[in-house]
């Protein structure tokens, strides 16, 4: 995501914190990835008023930015956040969390620009404690199918770097180790009014290969942008289980509990 897209992030935020007033959890810590100043900073600070929330920022958001945007979301927020640019994460594969060290994964609009979703999950489920939840929002494959289906001259579109449906993520989900996996889709209609709009926006979706200065204005771009949303939840539970291999669960021997008889059968 860029600036000119913010507006969607926002309201994607929006529609996942919704779905999440049916949801029961004690959150102590949250992490927020990607954040960025937004609506959602408010309803979180309301929701979660004694959790901790750690931010991983969009590149351009500095960290005095973050800290003002949720200063003036809530008062508690300037003492009770941290934040880090997300391209230490980009560029470690990690987060800067220990095992086991919050109980809520809020990611919106990032998994479609990772080259490996499961990793990102992987990530999740070390660092969510037992009990914890990991809930998302991305691009699925059918965004931008109008331009697709265009052959207009200069016009250079990429797939976006993971094509994954909600199918394919629910499966990876089970794959983690997470429990009760709930996926849902919805398709957002975009009309625009001119070529130059829609170009700003897909590239701002990260659909062009091209700059918009090269596509040539011929008339031949469509009025509307189909963006597919999938969303997911899913919970980290049985953490002491080792990963199944062969449809066979593996327990830790720290574990296992031992009992002993009070009489001497």
């Amino acid at each position: 995501m860029t600036h000119p897209i913010r507006w969607l992030q926002d309201e994607i935020a929006d529609r996942m914190l919704q779905k999440l007033d049916i949801v029961k959890l004690d959150v102590r810590d949250a992490l927020i990835v990607p954040d960025f100043p937004g609506k959602h900073l408010a309803v979180f600070a309301k929701r979660y008023p004694n959790a901790k929330i750690h931010s991983l920022t969009e590149d351009g958001i500095s960290g005095f930015d973050m800290w003002c945007s949720k200063a003036s979301s809530h008062w508690r927020s300037m003492f009770r956040s941290n934040t880090e640019p997300i391209a230490n994460y980009l560029s470690k594969g990690k987060f800067n969390l220990p095992d086991n060290s919050v109980d809520l994964v809020f990611s919106d609009l990032l998994l479609q620009d990772l080259p490996d979703p499961r990793l990102f999950l992987q990530e999740c489920w070390r660092v969510l404690r037992e009990g914890g939840l990991i809930t998302f929002s991305y691009l699925g494959p059918d965004t931008g199918k109008e331009l697709r289906a265009v052959d207009s001259g200069g016009l250079r579109l990429k797939n976006l770097l993971s094509p994954w449906d909600m199918h394919d993520m629910g499966d990876a989900l089970l794959g983690e180790r997470f429990s009760d996996p709930v996926m849902d889709m919805e398709f957002i209609n975009l009309d625009y009014q001119s070529d130059a709009l829609l170009l700003i926006d897909a590239g701002a979706l990260k659909l062009l290969q091209t700059t918009t200065s090269a596509v040539s204005k011929q008339g031949l771009l469509p009025k509307k942008m189909t963006l597919e949303l999938v969303y997911g939840h899913a919970w980290a539970l049985g953490k002491g289980l080792a990963k199944a291999r062969d449809n066979i669960a593996y327990i830790d021997v720290n574990q296992i509990g031992h009992k002993t008889r009070s009489d001497s059968a």
